[in-house]
């Protein structure tokens, strides 16, 4: 059978007190929009549709980064679940299949939730996702009968005996796609808010004598984001979910609770993570690395071996090979450092290649930008780059070659050649105290005025 996905993601999110659509706020740098997305994909939809409404052409652009296939409609007006689900509706003429309604804003149910409920569609014709709830507070109430779903019941007009019932809606459902618009045309707005709701699909089903239950999951995957405390509290969730993956693959985090993971870090087994350090998006680290407290990567490739850090930063680009040392306040942007390569301390390698077992010294730059292009800059094999070099690209250090101390660099060095480029010294005999002298009464007249 055939599924589509449906996502509701036109809200604006009022509590988040934001100008950017509240499905767009990030847990672990990606949007809950995105996260949504991944989780559906797990069902291999053949159609993919995303109901916007507020800031609708930045959530249709997030959307075509995402997946330039799924198909975004607008809900012009925000008249309830019932209403954004109907939008959707001439995006699926023609489609034969399953629906399942997800929400932009509830980022965190998985595959395994989402292949019960299709699963579920052989025995019923409307399947509801709910959970146990440790709080039910004004979360409706699923009223079961065995597998079978009676209704939901609102908070508002639920008796205590039914307040006392923890298995609550989530939201989400699954349905035939004809049936789902046929019960959606007899929806109606009569209630106190004027909307058209979603939920009434059930006892609309109930009435025809179609079978609807309910799936449970966990109460964690139905976390909705409406605020900015949800906000911080999803990603809580995320990351402790994500380190506990790293422990359970045989990563050692040495104090997992300061460690900030992205939605897509990859780390390999064996890898040691010391404190504070922070994941941006696009790392793979593979296994027996060891990267040191308080240091910042994002976009980068980390190979076997290498020792990142401390207090370093990986930029977009950064390719590190095995055994590579980059070490303390050291930056590394666009560049590919080769086996046993080393960059110790207090460097800026940008737009550039090191050679194999080359030694970067203390307080190298490249000199990458000309204040409208950038340019390259590479150092060979085996090379020694003395402490306080400039490369000032675009240039190229041979193999085995060795800049001085203190160089700038603005023409090549051939391989095995020494490149210095540096004033000559001239000490002034006694000119020091005179000029100390001299400031210091120019101060001292400047204090009197």
């Amino acid at each position: 059978m055939s599924t589509a996905l449906i996502i509701l993601a036109a809200g604006k999110g009022t509590r988040m007190n934001s100008d950017l659509p509240k499905v767009l706020h990030p847990i672990a740098h990606a949007s809950m929009l995105e996260h949504a997305m991944a989780a559906g994909r797990a069902l291999d939809p053949e159609r993919n549709v995303v109901v916007a409404g507020h800031e609708a052409e930045l959530v249709r652009a997030a959307v075509a980064e995402i997946d330039e296939t799924a198909q975004v409609v607008l809900q012009e007006e925000q008249l309830g679940t019932g209403h954004a689900v109907q939008q959707a509706r001439e995006a699926l003429q023609g489609f034969v299949g399953d629906v399942v309604v997800l929400y932009g804003d509830t980022p965190f149910v998985s595959q395994d939730t989402l292949e019960r409920m299709v699963s579920a569609r052989s025995r019923a014709d409307l399947v509801i996702l709910g959970f146990e709830a440790a709080d039910p507070a004004r979360y409706g109430r699923l009223m079961m009968d065995g597998d079978c779903l009676e209704m939901i019941v609102e908070y508002k007009d639920a008796t205590d005996a039914e307040r006392a019932i923890t298995f609550c809606n989530s939201g989400l459902m699954a349905c035939d796609a004809d049936v789902m618009f046929r019960l959606l045309d007899k929806v109606g707005n009569d209630n106190a808010s004027g909307e058209y709701y979603l939920t009434d699909l059930v006892e609309l089903a109930r009435a025809e004598g179609l079978a609807v239950t309910a799936v449970s999951c966990p109460e964690d995957e139905t976390l909705g984001v409406n605020s900015r405390n949800d906000l911080a509290t999803a990603d809580a969730v995320f990351q402790s979910r994500a380190r506990a993956e790293l422990l359970d693959l045989g990563v050692t985090l040495m104090a997992p609770e300061t460690v900030y993971l992205a939605f897509d870090t990859i780390v390999g087994r064996d890898t040691v993570i010391e404190p504070n350090v922070v994941f941006g998006p696009g790392v793979t680290v593979e296994s027996g690395a060891l990267i040191r407290a308080f240091s910042h990567l994002e976009g980068c490739h980390v190979s076997r071996g290498a020792k990142v850090g401390p207090y370093a930063r990986l930029r977009p680009g950064a390719e590190l090979a095995e055994d590579t040392h980059v070490g303390n306040f050291v930056e590394i942007k666009n560049a590919e450092i080769a086996a046993g390569a080393k960059v110790n301390h207090l460097s800026y390698i940008g737009d550039a290649s090191v050679g194999e077992a080359t030694n970067i010294g203390a307080g190298t730059i490249t000199c990458n930008y000309d204040g409208v292009m950038k340019h390259r800059t590479e150092i060979g094999a085996r090379a020694f780059i003395g402490s306080n070099t400039c490369l000032v690209a675009p240039v190229k250090v041979g193999n085995d070659a060795m800049t001085a101390t203190g160089t700038v660099i603005t023409k090549n060095v051939e391989d095995g050649d020494l490149a210095i480029a540096r004033a000559v010294q001239t000490n002034k005999p006694g000119r020091a105290r005179k000029l100390m002298d001299m400031l210091r009464a120019k101060k001292a007249a400047k204090v009197k005025g």
